[in-house]
């Protein structure tokens, strides 16, 4: 299967959309709305167009993740990080490894553009193989009530959440 993962474009936002409709409609633990919070976040001032990506397969995406700009408030500052939401794989393309590639590809480009963490709400035992851990391991929390096996977050750069103790602060357009 010959994969392509690149920038999403304005052009695919259409086909995005549908993508990740489709991903999370028979998610059990879902709002199945990712879909509308992909558009709010492209217009807000959290996005990041360089981490906005897509896979293809034969021309065809089929996977999707976002990272957005969010923040750590701690008792003295706020740290600048990354949350991953949305990753979405259509169902006929789940299970192939597709999902795990953006993940990665994801990590080297925030990487490259010189984030240190991303924070993620997500399946805890899909997200700790790519080097996951509990966020509350950390010191940081979420400002919702969630299970904290799903709230996770990883060190981009070496000791990038070392000492680091405080609250996620999502942009508005996660809660609209």
């Amino acid at each position: 299967m010959n994969i392509n993962i690149r920038e999403e474009r304005p052009e695919d936002f259409h086909s995005v959309f549908d993508l990740i409709e489709k991903a999370f409609r028979d998610e059990k633990y879902s709002d199945h709305k990712e879909h509308f919070l992909v558009e709010r976040l492209r217009k807000s001032e959290a996005f990041v167009p360089g981490l906005s990506l897509v896979c293809e397969v034969e021309n065809k995406i089929v996977g999707y993740i976002l990272l957005t700009k969010i923040k750590i408030k701690t008792s003295e500052d706020e740290i600048t990080s990354l949350a991953l939401a949305p990753v979405a794989v259509i169902p006929e393309f789940q299970g192939k490894g597709i999902g795990g590639r953006l993940i990665e590809a994801a990590h080297l480009k925030a990487s490259d553009l010189g984030y240190q963490s991303i924070i993620l709400l997500g399946h805890e035992k899909y997200y700790p193989k790519f080097g996951y851990h509990l966020a509350c391991e950390f010191g940081i929390s979420l400002p919702f009530d969630v299970p904290k096996e799903n709230c996770m977050a990883i060190e981009l750069q070496s000791d990038a959440l070392k000492n680091i103790r405080g609250e996620v602060v999502y942009p508005k357009e996660f809660f609209e």
